[in-house]
């Protein structure tokens, strides 16, 4: 098979299989992307104004909460499966905001955990959301725990 041959039956091939894949629809998608992602994000502030009224908390306290909530809400969505049907219905406006780093840390956790809780669950939390994020994430809750329990937060 010559260059021109090969790259006759490349571009046929192609053709071939694109008659089968359904045309994708970018600005529906694209809206609705912008929707979930809005939507979460709406959620996100709502959760914010909720705690910095009903509990009066300002600042840090109140943006850690409010991130804690929303990577809470995140694990338990995916642990439900219910984020999933959320990232396959809106994409990346599922992925952008805390939620979705949440999502990302959870999924493979789950999915692997029959390996075992070192091999399987840790490990695999690693791989996705890198180590730097996780012991990142560990390091300062261990300190404000710290914190608090000496009484300086």
């Amino acid at each position: 098979m010559t260059g021109k041959d090969r790259e006759n039956y490349n571009k046929n091939y192609i053709e071939y299989v694109n008659s089968f894949a359904p045309p994708t629809k970018h600005f529906k998608n694209c809206i609705r992307t912008f929707f979930v992602g809005g939507l979460i994000c709406t959620i996100g502030q709502f959760i914010r104004i909720i705690l910095e009224k009903a509990f009066g908390l300002s600042g840090d306290e109140l943006a850690g909460t409010t991130s804690m909530i929303l990577i809470f809400l995140g694990c338990f969505l995916t642990g439900l499966g219910v984020y999933d049907r959320i990232g396959r219905n809106a994409g990346a406006g599922s992925i952008v905001p805390i939620t979705g780093f949440a999502n990302s840390v959870a999924s493979p956790a789950m999915e692997f955990k029959t390996e075992g809780y070192i091999y399987g669950l840790a490990a695999k939390m690693f791989v996705v959301a890198g180590p730097i994020i996780v012991y990142g994430v560990l390091s300062g809750s261990l300190v404000g725990v710290i914190y608090w329990l000496l009484g300086l937060a």
